[in-house]
């Protein structure tokens, strides 16, 4: 792993401008933008809680840690806008220590959000929430194309990641609250699934990074860094307009 320097330089790799043009990358991304509002503009677009896993929930009655780990594992595993905003978060991330740094601000937010937005039962629309870490994904996109930068403004990144971490948190408590969680033995239950929700993370976060280092070691990294996070700045976009819509029908 390289420096803060490697980090700043691949940075500037991604381009002098965001005006910078190929065709190509732009044909890519009107293809991707196609392809995710096929597959996403669905009711199945909503990771939410699947139709046994919610029938669980409303059964469930005193301890439960095995369940609600599994199932806190499995939606942060699944839960594509959260993983497409950690892997921005750590495109230009080159250290362990820097991303061991970055993941745990995030962590630390949405543990927050999501044990208190279940035990203090704060609700907020899902739709609406979930349109929010829409913009996560769109602000940390815009970032890595150095968009902040161009404009003259400075964005705290750990702060930004912090405070994103805590609408994902509560993304994730408004997926629960639905069900009427049982009160009994719903604390020990709320902590097992958000130690799922870490071991999830966890997971997927090995995954991306192996993926990264992949992909920089093949030599292509610098080349296509750039269409990467334009990619991923449309798929924010498209989280946020499925959501709104969501919001405006329900």
């Amino acid at each position: 792993m390289e420096g803060t320097g490697r980090t700043r330089a691949s940075r500037r790799d991604v381009g002098a401008s965001l005006g910078d043009r190929d065709p190509r990358s732009w044909l890519s991304l009107v293809c991707l933008l196609a392809a995710l509002v096929a597959s996403w503009a669905t009711p199945a677009l909503a990771h939410g809680v699947g139709e046994r896993d919610g029938s669980f929930l409303q059964s469930s009655e005193g301890l439960a840690l095995g369940p609600f780990f599994y199932l806190g594992a499995k939606h942060m595993f699944t839960g594509t806008d959260h993983l497409l905003f950690l892997a921005g978060v750590i495109f230009f991330l080159y250290r362990l220590r820097d991303v061991a740094v970055y993941v745990t601000l995030f962590a630390v937010g949405h543990s927050i959000t999501l044990i208190l937005g279940v035990l203090a039962d704060l609700r907020v629309d899902a739709h609406l929430v979930d349109a929010v870490i829409g913009v996560s994904v769109i602000y940390k996109a815009f970032d890595n194309l150095r968009g902040f930068e161009a404009l003259g403004w400075r964005i705290d990144p750990r702060r930004a990641v912090f405070g994103f971490g805590l609408i994902h948190g509560l993304g994730l408590a408004t997926k629960l609250q639905p069900y009427g969680l049982s009160g009994e033995g719903l604390v020990a239950n709320m902590l097992s699934f958000n130690v799922g929700v870490e071991a999830g993370q966890f997971a997927a976060l090995g995954l991306i990074l192996v993926f990264f280092q992949w992909w920089r070691a093949s030599g292509r990294f610098e080349r296509h860094a750039r269409l990467a996070n334009w990619t991923l700045m449309v798929a924010g976009f498209v989280l946020v307009g499925v959501q709104v819509a969501g919001y405006l029908e329900s």
